[in-house]
């Protein structure tokens, strides 16, 4: 059988043209090196140097063999070069799926530091409900996707990064904004929004709640997060929002309060969750160390400036 080791012979012989200076780049006897050269021209049954005490001389047979050895060295080091930059942090593409109740609060805060820390690496987003991101990531139409826990995942790892609780949001003059903290009675008696099936945030908050699926009916079906907060404010009820909403939701509106429930948190937990023979879990774990300081940087900072 033809080795790589001979093909780097031949390359190096007719590089120089000169059996000695071959095998001192190869690293090894004149001796070993003609011996390696004449198996090869054993196995391939024809002769590519012609050598005499003066010159190497290539056959025109020889011409094409060192060509297409030349393009399997290529080949190769391509292969080493790919398989090495793949132990590189990000050195690839990643396609990352999340929930619409994380996606538009996420971003803004970790997107900055990711790219002053990777500035080559690129990230496309899918937005998807939790079961459809979850059946991407099985049939590897994505990398990973980042939802809520608890969620079942079944056959799928889970990297936890963040926890974080829920809070009700009123407008100002709304009497129940002057409240500390707000328990689940008193949600249900203020006209409680939730999105609708599919949204794991609603599943979660009527957990949290303790409240009757089978009783609680959402009208929002196709309504988005954004879209209750904004009815929340307009004085139509309330709806529960994430945490890690905040800072955005604050900042667009002078006239709002966000109240933390008396149930205890942390309400929901966030997490990567890839396939379990997945390749690329340094870099899954990495990003998740990422959003977690980038996360923690932006809640202190928050807590400073309230």
């Amino acid at each position: 059988m033809i080795t790589l080791r001979q093909l780097e012979f031949a390359l190096a012989v007719a590089k120089h043209r000169h059996f000695k200076r071959a095998a001192e780049e190869c690293n090894i006897s004149q001796s070993a090196l003609s011996l390696g050269i004449a198996e090869l021209e054993k196995q391939l049954d024809t002769q590519i140097f012609e050598r005499n005490n003066k010159q190497v001389l290539i056959t025109p047979i020889g011409e094409e063999i060192l060509v297409r050895a030349q393009r399997v060295f290529s080949e190769i080091n391509d292969l080493t070069t790919r398989a090495q930059s793949h132990q590189t942090p990000l050195a690839y593409p990643m396609t990352v799926g999340m929930i619409p109740t994380i996606a538009p609060y996420l971003l803004p805060k970790v997107l900055p530091e990711l790219k002053a820390q990777y500035p080559n690496f690129r990230m496309t987003v899918v937005e998807q409900q939790t079961e459809r991101l979850l059946e991407q990531v099985r049939y590897g139409h994505i990398d990973t996707a980042i939802i809520a826990l608890p969620y079942a995942v079944d056959g799928l790892h889970t990297f936890e990064f963040w926890q974080e609780d829920f809070f009700a949001i009123f407008p100002t003059d709304n009497p129940l904004a002057k409240l500390e903290t707000i328990s689940s009675d008193q949600l249900g008696k203020a006209n409680l929004m939730l999105l609708g099936e599919g949204h794991c945030l609603t599943d979660q908050a009527l957990t949290v709640c303790s409240f009757d699926r089978d009783e609680f009916k959402s009208n929002f079906s196709e309504a988005s997060l954004n879209t209750l907060i904004q009815m929340a404010l307009a004085g139509m009820g309330t709806t529960l929002i994430p945490e890690m909403a905040l800072e955005q939701v604050h900042r667009q509106n002078n006239e709002v309060a966000t109240i933390p429930l008396t149930e205890k948190g942390p309400h929901r937990r966030i997490a990567f969750v890839t396939r379990l023979n997945y390749a690329r879990v340094d870099d899954v774990n990495l990003l998740g160390n990422i959003f977690k300081a980038a996360l923690e940087a932006d809640k202190q900072n928050y807590e400073s400036d309230a």
